[in-house]
């Protein structure tokens, strides 16, 4: 799946099957119920799932929080505006389901 059909989903009722865990937080999250993404990524141990909680974090205004996960996850995925960090998660998630 690309980028911008990912996108396009979350004018659906339902995500697309197949979405790993992560991607699935994040459809949520373009869907506007945060508590739904980050129920899906709150206890997830995988670097792809600390990275998207980093980001939730972030998002809820969390910046030591979010700071933890993205330690945690390795990865550096912040970017100064959140549209860009999401946008950013989601095509290396979507490029590494491939």
């Amino acid at each position: 799946m690309k980028l911008d059909e990912f996108k396009a989903s979350v004018a659906h009722q339902e995500p697309p099957s197949g979405l790993s865990i992560p991607l699935l937080a994040l459809w949520w999250d373009m869907k506007g119920d945060w508590t739904q993404a980050h129920s899906l990524v709150n206890e997830l141990e995988t670097k792809d799932g600390m990275a998207v909680h980093a980001y939730l974090h972030r998002k809820e205004g969390q910046l030591a929080n979010s700071d933890y996960w993205y330690r945690r996850a390795g990865r550096e995925f912040y970017r100064p505006v959140l549209a860009d960090e999401w946008q950013t998660l989601a095509a290396a998630l979507l490029s590494s389901a491939k």
